[in-house]
């Protein structure tokens, strides 16, 4: 049977080593930019702290992983190469990688680093997940959480790449790496400014065994409560 690594968010050096100390197999953390999808204020790191972070991690045989899962925007595409630089040079254990582009990149200026497909890609089938192995050589994706369980289970066996699911969390009203509608409604642009539409902006109405989902009072979804 295969092993399952726990792999736990770290938005700062304490919260890193408290999930370490306490039975993390891994860690994903990333930089105070546009280039993470969790950039929120007071959260994150610098390089001084991505560099005794790593140090961290690896010193007790874990592994820390970068995310740098927004999409970049065509005059700043430096930025974000220069994050998949900075993951290399301060020995992450792989890269989380939304964007085609950067993929490329990383493929070709770092063949040595494993590559993993962040859930931002969206990557809902096993067409999509192969594509990308064949194209850049990913070695694990995080899908979406809106597939089911019997969803995930027949992806499983159809694909040699790992696969990596989310155990808890918020629930997002849309579906990874496909929000521009949140752009709309809120005026934030959750894959390219690296922030989440706000938690305020999201809200759950339960009425008669139904639960509605709405983006600053728009219905989004509605599902079986």
């Amino acid at each position: 049977m295969k092993s399952i690594d726990l792999v736990a968010p770290a938005g700062s050096l304490l919260a890193l080593k408290t999930a370490i100390d306490q039975g993390a197999d891994a860690v994903y953390l990333g930089l105070r930019n546009a280039t993470n999808a969790r950039n929120f204020g007071g959260l994150n790191f610098s390089e001084s702290d991505i560099q005794r972070g790593v140090e961290y991690v690896h010193h007790r045989g874990k592994q820390a992983l970068f995310a740098i899962n927004t999409y970049p925007q065509a005059r700043q595409s430096q930025e974000w190469r220069a994050a998949i630089d900075t993951a290399v040079k301060f020995g992450a254990d792989a890269v989380i990688l939304a964007d085609p582009g950067l993929m490329a990149y990383a493929a070709n200026r770092h063949p040595d680093l494993r590559l993993h497909l962040s859930v931002q890609a969206s990557a809902t089938t096993v067409d999509a997940i192969e594509l990308m192995r064949e194209q850049f050589g990913i070695r694990r994706v995080v899908l979406p959480r809106v597939l089911s369980l019997q969803e995930i289970a027949r992806i499983i066996p159809q694909t040699s790449v790992e696969i990596e699911v989310f155990g808890f969390g918020s629930l997002c009203v849309m579906v990874e790496g496909r929000c521009l509608l949140s752009s709309y409604v809120t005026g934030d642009s959750p894959n390219n400014k690296g922030v989440c539409s706000p938690a305020h902006a999201v809200s759950w109405e339960e009425k008669d065994q139904v639960l509605s989902a709405r983006l600053s009072g728009n219905l989004i979804d509605r599902y079986a409560a």
